[in-house]
């Protein structure tokens, strides 16, 4: 699940939410994407109490946002939920 929201600079930057059930897949698992270079364990999904797991990233207002999940056994995955959800990052209505 992605959520997207107002970013704190007041410039219209946007914070991103990545968040996944804490055991699926199994292990550790991080999002790596076009706002870190594309770089594995930057961005580490952490537990919550809600029983997921989540990390934020923010964005800077007119940047394209690309990503994929990476988990520890070096498997590459989509958003399970809306794999097209970051296409409306840029949208003044979001």
């Amino acid at each position: 699940m992605i959520k997207i929201c107002q970013g704190r600079d007041g410039n219209g930057a946007k914070r991103i939410i990545f968040s996944l059930p804490a055991d699926e897949p199994p292990g550790r698992v991080s999002v790596v994407g076009s706002f870190n270079g594309w770089t594995p364990g930057q961005h580490d999904l952490e537990p919550r109490t809600t029983g997921r797991r989540s990390t934020t990233v923010e964005v800077a207002a007119g940047v394209d946002v690309q990503f994929r999940y990476l988990s520890e056994h070096g498997y590459w995955f989509d958003d399970p939920d809306d794999p097209e959800v970051l296409t409306r990052v840029d949208d003044p209505a979001s």
